[in-house]
Parts: C-alpha cells; structure tokens; sequence
C-alpha cells in the first residue's frame, strides 16, 4: 500500500462522517470507523455484503442516492434519509455521494458519505415544540395564548366551545385537547351537526332499539356510545334545531340518553367539545339557539383566529404541509421558494389552514423535485397576485411582507394601540414606529389608546 493510500485511509478514519465505498455489484469495499459507530454495525460484518444489507436507509428501495449517481454520473449532496441501526432505532443523516473511477477513467463503484443528524433533529423539535400543540402549528400571539391554556383545558373534564371560521383548524383543536386529555387513549368521535337533517341526527347521537322505526331490525349504537369513555366532538352544533337541543341538555346536565324506541335511559362517560362558526349569541338573540345549552357548552371558550390575521403562521404551516406530503408521497421537495412564498403571504386565504393545506397538496402534485416554484401554484392565486417585476420578490421581500403581515395583525389585535402593540410583540415602541415607517404601514389618524375599553 502506498503512502498515499496510507495518508488518505487516515484521513477517512478520522472523520465524524461515515463513509463506505461499493463496488459495480453493489458490496461493499470499504467501511470507517464513523460508518460503524452510526450503524453500530462492525466493519468485518459490513465488508462484502451488498450495502442494502447494512446501510439500511429510507431511500434504499426508491429514491437511492448513490444509484443515481452511478446512473447519471452527477454526485448527490445532502439528500436527507434515515437509517435504522444495529438497535432498530431510526436515525436521520444527511447523504452524498460520488462516482469511483480507475485511472483509466472506467466507473468501478461509487462511495457515499453519511452525517447523523439526530442532535440536529433534537434541537430542531426542541424549538419546533414552542411553536406547535399536537397538531398545531403557530407563531403568532393569539395561537401561544391558546397553547399556554391547552394542557390546562386538556386535564379539566369540562366542556368546551371551539369558535372559528371554517377551515381555521376547530377539529385539530378538538383532537389536540382529547390527546392531551386523561381520555386519550378513549375514541374520539367526531360529528358534523350539519351534515345530516334532524331526524337522522338524533338516530346518529344516541342509536336506535330495534323496531323503532321501518327497516330497524337490530339495534344501533349511536355516537354517545362509541365515544364512551373518550371525546366526542359536536361540530357547527349552532345548525342543531331547538328540539334536538333539549336533548343534548339532557345529556350535559345528567350524562343520561335514551335511544331512539328505548324505555330505558344509557348512562353516557362521554367528554363533549362542541365547535361552531357561527355567533352562538347572535343565534340565541334569533331564538335559534337556547340560551340554556349555550351556558352548558360555553364554560370553556376557544377561539381560532382565521390565517389573514396570523399570516406569520404561513411559513410554519407551509414546512409542516411539505413535510408531511413528501412523507406520504415519498417525494424529497425542497420547499418552497422565495417567490411563491410571497405569493402565498400575499393571498388572504378565505379558506384558511385548510385551503393553504389544499394548495401545497396540488402543488406536490406538479412538483415532482426541486422547490415548489410559483407555477406549481393554482391558477385562482396567481391570477389574483401576481408578482411585481420591481422589485423582485427575493427572500428579502418574503421577510418584509411577513415582518408586514406580523405587525398589521398585531395592531388589529390592540385596536390600534401602539404601546399596547409594541408589548405585544416585544419591541420597544419607538422600534415599531421605525418599523411600520419602513414598511409603509397606514394607520389611523388616531392612536387607539382611546379604546383600551374595548
């Protein structure tokens, strides 16, 4: 062996990173001491097996880097897997890889170098934990207040209203507060009141005795049961009519219900979320809605806030949605880029979570590798926002309109009040002045310290 080859066995040995080369057939040649510390398999075991067999990664079966490099020639940098080592245990590391050739310049195999992120990734879901609750993700102020009350609401047994406009994430909400709750490991049911006319709403709550109408020849379980001992989730309760109202009262003062052609009541161990967009008040003030259940329903009171008004959200929301998409889909997109993502800060979203969440899931159908790119993008957005030439919509001008977004939704939030925003946010109030300067910000004529009653 040359003292070349002496030198540069040293200098693999000595690094963090494991690296392993494979010859034409696929079996390993080589194998450093990183590579064994990461997989926890050792070297006399790895060398001469085919590197499936021990380099056991996510992209093995499809999506192999260093197949690809051997096939096009071009080597791979950072493609983000998983491995699972000698333990089981999953392991994220980042990936590349580049094409062996002999001095005659013939491919005779190719090596890969792989990183262990899994530090990375802790410290990642470390931060990540202080913008999500379950399935929530949020930035914003108004979210936080929610997430700071959640474990607290969780544990109550109470009842609790969930307000927002539709699509805003009622039922994540919902389901985030039953995980967190004693009853976890119970069901949760969920129910859309206003899927369904009255008649069968009421058969779909409480169940039906054989016999109790045409057609009913064995009895039926109704929601209340399949949700006992866990949640069940009310939704748009603000569309049930007023008769069906004193039954579910029913059940909210004495936790009893009879089945539809039943003569005996069923005792329910069932927690209720009721969730609505609609202004309960309002509804009672029409005399849709009793006033009775809206006090049984309202002890405890959440409201979600629609995307316009925490578009800082948009970019947490967007990571979350191509996350979870390439793991669904097994696709490796990158994200999304600067420019779409000032397209996607600029729409108003009257759909909310669910129309973001919608968007990023046609897109991943266009985008097949790379980012998602503005013509990855429903026409209806583009159409309505189309990116300035001037200036361009650089990363510089996604910050500016998220910092914009950030501040006109807190100002919203204080009714105006620039001391109060600035707390809000944090800042000290002659920095929100420079900021909503720069910005070009309007505002009122008026400082809203005058409606600090409201």
């Amino acid at each position: 062996m040359s003292e070349a080859d002496l030198s540069t066995g040293a200098i693999l040995e000595s690094i963090s990173d494991g690296v392993f080369t494979v010859d034409t057939e696929w079996r390993i040649t080589s194998f450093n001491r990183a590579a064994e510390q990461i997989t926890g398999i050792p070297r006399e075991q790895a060398i001469g097996c085919r590197c499936s067999d021990v380099f056991r990664a996510s992209t093995c079966q499809e999506n192999c880097a260093l197949q690809e490099t051997l096939h096009t020639g071009r080597p791979v940098i950072g493609r983000s897997a998983f491995v699972i080592n000698a333990d089981g245990s999953r392991l994220p590391v980042s990936v590349s890889t580049a094409v062996l050739r002999d001095r005659d310049g013939r491919i005779v195999g190719g090596a890969e170098t792989f990183r262990d992120l899994s530090e990375l990734e802790a410290l990642r879901e470390q931060l990540e934990a202080r913008f999500r609750a379950g399935d929530l993700y949020s930035r914003s102020p108004q979210m936080q207040r929610i997430f700071e009350v959640l474990p607290a609401v969780a544990e109550s047994p109470s009842t609790v209203l969930i307000s927002g406009h539709t699509g805003a994430g009622k039922e994540v909400l919902a389901r985030t507060i039953h995980a967190l709750s004693p009853r976890s490991q119970g069901p949760f049911v969920a129910v859309n009141c206003a899927a369904l006319p009255d008649t069968l709403l009421e058969s779909e709550l409480f169940g039906y005795k054989a016999g109790a109408f045409t057609d009913a020849r064995k009895d039926k379980p109704g929601r209340f049961a399949q949700a006992n001992g866990g949640t069940l989730l009310l939704d748009e309760i603000g569309e049930v009519s007023p008769a069906l109202q004193v039954r579910l009262l029913r059940v909210l003062q004495d936790h009893t219900y009879e089945p539809l052609g039943s003569t005996q009541s069923e005792t329910s161990d069932v927690r209720i979320l009721a969730a609505t967009n609609q202004d309960l008040a309002d509804l009672i003030r029409r005399g849709r809605f009793r006033e009775d259940l809206y006090y049984r329903i309202n002890i405890v009171h959440l409201t979600l806030p629609p995307l316009k008004d925490r578009k800082e959200d948009i970019p947490l929301l967007v990571d979350h949605f191509v996350e979870r998409f390439n793991s669904l889909q097994h696709k490796s997109v990158g994200g999304v880029s600067a420019e779409a993502l000032a397209l996607l800060m600029a729409y108003d979203w009257p759909g909310n979570v669910r129309e973001l969440e919608n968007v990023i899931e046609r897109s991943f159908v266009l985008c097949r590798q790379g980012t998602i790119e503005i013509s990855h993008l429903p026409e209806e957005l583009t159409a309505r926002h189309r990116p300035s030439a001037e200036p361009h919509h650089d990363l510089r001008q996604t910050r500016r309109l998220l910092d914009a977004a950030t501040i006109r939704a807190a100002l919203k939030r204080n009714h105006y009040n620039r001391l109060a925003t600035a707390n809000d946010l944090g800042i000290h109030k002659s920095t929100l002045f420079r900021r909503i300067k720069k910005l070009g910000i309007s505002l009122p004529t008026q400082d809203g310290r005058s409606n600090r009653r409201h």
